[in-house]
C-alpha cells in the first residue's frame, strides 16, 4: 500500500544573479525549527539539462499561505552556477520542464489559460519571453518527450470526460443552476483509484504533436492506458509501456510496445514474459541505445509477488528477441536508466539499505561503479549530449537541490534553501542497527534533538514508513526535524517488508502483516531503552498509510505506548475489499475472502481485538482518500470510542491519500506534536 509522503516545501528570495556566499555558521545564531518553517522551505524537483550542458532547468515549489496552495515555477541555472534565471511567475503552476534537442526551446506543462483547467504543453524560448500554449487536448497532457530532431513531440493524454448531460427525465435547469450530475456507471474490475476517483471508460493514449503546424493526432487507441513513451534515435519509432491483456485491470503485466511515429500505426509487443516491465509507478522510462539497436528498461518479478519483487535493469534488442539482465546477481532495485553518449555504459539509480546511489555499469554487464555512494539519496539524474550529469540530491540535513556531478563530488547549482539552512539548528540524524526478537538484523535512522545530552532519557517517537515496500532513507524529513525540536528522539526503522535490502527481506511479511515487521519496529524501542536513550514511560508511535496499518498492529500488541497517531491506516481488511484500490494486490497476496477467510480474519486482528488497545490514539485521514479510504479510520475510531478509550478522529476535507493543502499539512504536524505533548509531556 504505497504512500506519497507529504511534500517538503521551502521558500527563499531568488535573484537572477550569482548566489552570495552564506556567512559562516559561527557568525549566525541558529534557532530551532518550528512548524511555521513549513512555509519557509521550498521544494526543488524535476531537473532538466540542456543538450549542450550549459543550463539546468528545474521546478521550484513554494507555499502561498494567503491562497493556501502551492505555486510551481520554473528556474534555470547556468552550468558554472554564475547565473540563475526565473522563467515563469504566474499564479498558475508550471512544471515538468524539458529542453528541445536543439536547445532553443524550453517546454513545460501548465493549466494556465485553459478553459477546462487541464494541463497542456507550453513552449518558451530559452532566451526569455512569453510562453505559448501549443496543445488543446480535452483530457490534458500528463507526459511528453521531444523527437530527436525537435520537430515533433509525443504526448500522453487522457481521454476527455463524457459530457455532463443530465440523466434521462431530469428537467432543464435554470441558467444559474448546475445540472443534475449523471449517474456513475461502473463496469470495470478495478473501478476506483486515489485522486482519479471512480474509473470509467476513459484511458490515456499517445498523441503526436507537430510543432510547426500545432497539429495533434492520436497514435494509439483502445481500452488500454499508455505510459512512459520514448523515441528511437532516428525518430521513426516510439517505445512505450502498456498492459494489453484481455482485462488489463486484473493484473500488472506491463510490457514494452513499439509503434511507428504516425497515426494509424499498429503497436507491436516487444516483451512477452509474465512480469511487469517498466511498471509506471517507478517512473523509469525505457530508453533506446544511441545506435538504436537496443532498449534498456526495468524488469520486475513474478506477478504473484506484486510490489515485493525487485526491479532489475534489462536490455532487449529493438527488433525483438531475448532480453538480458545486465546485473543478474544484484539483489537491489535499479531504476531510471540512461545510456552513456557512446552507448558503452548505462547510468542508473541504485537503492541500497537506506540510500539511493548514482551508479554505472557496462552495457554488456560487469562491475557496478557507484559514482555517488555513501549516506545520500539521489532522486533524479539527467545528462547532456557530451556526458555532463546533473542530479537532484538530498541528505538528512539538506532538502533536495540540484547539483552538478564532477567525478564523485557534487557542486551546488540551485541553492534554494541555503539561507534557511544557515539560520536553523538541525537535529542530528544517524543510522542504527539492532536485533529483532528472532535475531534478524534491522537497520534504520535515529534523530536526536540539536541539544541532545548523552545519559539523559528522552521521550521517543517510533515513526513507521508507508509502503510497506519502501524505505526510510538519507533524505531531509521536515516532520522529524519538528519532533526533535520539540524534545523527542525519533526512531525510523526499516523493518522486514522494506525495500533496500533485497527481495527476501521485503517478502518476509508476504500475507503476514504485523507479525515480523511488528516485532522489528517494537524491537527498535527495546534497543533504545536498553541503551538508556528512551524513557520507557514516554513512548509514542505514528505512521501514515501502511505505517498507520502497522501502528494499529503495534498498539494492539504492546500497551507500553502512551500515545499513537494513525494516519490513513486500516485494520478490518474485510471492509477494504472493494472499497480501496488494491483489488489486484489482494487477489495475488491473500486471495478472495471466501477462499481464505481465516487469513483475512487473522490479518484484521487489530480491529477484531481493539479491546486490547489502551493507547490514546489520534486517527487522521483525507476525506476523498481512495487509497486507504476514510471508512478504515472511522471504524477504528468508533471501536475505541465504544470502548471508552481516549481517541479523536480528524478528517481533512477534499484531500486524497497524500495531503496537499498547506494549512492541512501544517495542521497535521501540529496535531501530532500536541497529541504527544498531551500524553507524554516533554
Amino acid at each position: 500500500m504505497r504512500t506519497a509522503a507529504p511534500p517538503v516545501l521551502c521558500a527563499l528570495v531568488l535573484a537572477m544573479a550569482p548566489c552570495l556566499a552564506a556567512p559562516s555558521d559561527a557568525a549566525i545564531a541558529k534557532r530551532p525549527i518550528t512548524i511555521d518553517d513549513l512555509n519557509l522551505l521550498v521544494d526543488v524537483s524535476e531537473p532538466a539539462i540542456s543538450p549542450d550542458g550549459a543550463w539546468v532547468a528545474y521546478t521550484v515549489t513554494r507555499i502561498d499561505a494567503k491562497r493556501d496552495t502551492t505555486d510551481d515555477d520554473l528556474y534555470m541555472t547556468s552550468w558554472d552556477g554564475a547565473r540563475t534565471v526565473r522563467l515563469t511567475s504566474s499564479k498558475a503552476n508550471e512544471n515538468t520542464p524539458a529542453f528541445s534537442p536543439d536547445g532553443r526551446w524550453i517546454a513545460f506543462l501548465s493549466r494556465r489559460e485553459h478553459k477546462d483547467d487541464e494541463r497542456q504543453l507550453w513552449l518558451m524560448s530559452r532566451d526569455g519571453g512569453e510562453g505559448e500554449r501549443v496543445t488543446d487536448l480535452p483530457g490534458g497532457v500528463s507526459d511528453y518527450v521531444f523527437s530527436p530532431d525537435g520537430k515533433r513531440v509525443v504526448l500522453v493524454a487522457d481521454d476527455p470526460e463524457p459530457e455532463d448531460e443530465p440523466p434521462a427525465g431530469a428537467a432543464d435547469p435554470d441558467e444559474d443552476e448546475e445540472p443534475t450530475p449523471r449517474p456513475i456507471v461502473i463496469d470495470r474490475y478495478q473501478f476506483k483509484a486515489d485522486v482519479d476517483g471512480y474509473l470509467g471508460a476513459q484511458r490515456s493514449h499517445l498523441y503526436l504533436l507537430d510543432i510547426a503546424t500545432r497539429r495533434t493526432e492520436a497514435i494509439t487507441s483502445g481500452p488500454y492506458d499508455e505510459h512512459l513513451p520514448n523515441w528511437s534515435p532516428d525518430g521513426k519509432t516510439i517505445v512505450f509501456v502498456s498492459k494489453r491483456s484481455a482485462d488489463p485491470d486484473r493484473d500488472d503485466n506491463y510490457d514494452l510496445f513499439l509503434v511507428e511515429a504516425r497515426a494509424g500505426a499498429a503497436p507491436r509487443r516487444l516483451t512477452v514474459n509474465e512480469v511487469p516491465d517498466a511498471e509506471p509507478d517507478w517512473e523509469s522510462r525505457p530508453v533506446f541505445s544511441p545506435d538504436g539497436a537496443s532498449i534498456a528498461y526495468l524488469e520486475g518479478g513474478p506477478l504473484k509477488d506484486i510490489y515485493y519483487a525487485g526491479y532489475h535493469l534489462a536490455v532487449i534488442p529493438a527488433t525483438g528477441g531475448a532480453r538480458r539482465l545486465v546485473v543478474p546477481d544484484l539483489d537491489r532495485n535499479m531504476t531510471k536508466p540512461r545510456w552513456s553518449p557512446d552507448g558503452r555504459s548505462i547510468l542508473f539509480l541504485l537503492e541500497d539499505d537506506g540510500s539511493v546511489h548514482l551508479a554505472r555499469v557496462p552495457a554488456a554487464g560487469g562491475r557496478v561503479e557507484r559514482i555517488l555512494a555513501g549516506p545520500r539519496t539521489v532522486m533524479e539524474a539527467v545528462a547532456s549530449k557530451d556526458g555532463r550529469i546533473a542530479v537532484l540530491h538530498t541528505t538528512a540535513n539538506e532538502p533536495p537541490e540540484v547539483f552538478a556531478v564532477e567525478g564523485s563530488t557534487l557542486r551546488p547549482l540551485s541553492k534554494r534553501n541555503d539561507d534557511w539552512l544557515a539560520t536553523h539548528a538541525l537535529a542530528t540524524t544517524g543510522t542504527i542497527s539492532y536485533k529483532s526478537n528472532d535475531g534478524t538484523e534491522i537497520h534504520g535512522f535515529l534523530v536526536k534533538p540539536a541539544d541532545y545530552k548523552a545519559g539523559r532519557k528522552y521521550p521517543v517517537l517510533l515513526d513507521i514508513h508507508g509502503g510497506p515496500v519502501s524505505q526510510y532513507q538519507h533524505e531531509f524529513t521536515f516532520d522529524w526535524q519538528v519532533f526533535a525540536a520539540n524534545g523527542y528522539v525519533v526512531v525510523g526503522p526499516n523493518p522486514r517488508g522494506s525495500s533496500g535490502r533485497g527481495e527476501a527481506f521485503a517478502k518476509a511479511i508476504y500475507a503476514d502483516w504485523g507479525n515480523k515487521d511488528g516485532q522489528d519496529v517494537r524491537s527498535a524501542v527495546d534497543s533504545l531503552i536498553a541503551q538508556g536513550i528512551a524513557d520507557p514511560e514516554r513512548l509514542a508511535v505514528s505512521g501514515w498509510s501502511y505505517g498507520g496499518i502497522l501502528s494499529n498492529y503495534v498498539i494492539v500488541q504492546d500497551q507500553r505506548f502512551k500515545a499513537a497517531v494513525v494516519g490513513a491506516g486500516s485494520s478490518n481488511f474485510l471492509a477494504d475489499y472493494g472499497t480501496d484500490q488494491y483489488i489486484r494486490e489482494y487477489d495475488a497476496e491473500l486471495g478472495p475472502p471466501w477462499k481464505n477467510l481465516d487469513l483475512w480474519i487473522r490479518l484484521s486482528s487489530a480491529f477484531l481485538h481493539a479491546d486490547r488497545i489502551t493507547t490514546p490514539t489520534l486517527f487522521m485521514c483525507g476525506e476523498a482518500d481512495f487509497n486507504v479510504p476514510l471508512l478504515n479510520s472511522e471504524q477504528m475510531y468508533q471501536a475505541l470510542k465504544t470502548l471508552g478509550r481516549d481517541t479523536e478522529l480528524v478528517i481533512y476535507p477534499d484531500q486524497f491519500h497524500g495531503l496537499d493543502t498547506p494549512s492541512y499539512l501544517r495542521d497535521r504536524i501540529k496535531r501530532n506534536v500536541d497529541w504527544f505533548a498531551k500524553h507524554l509531556g516533554k
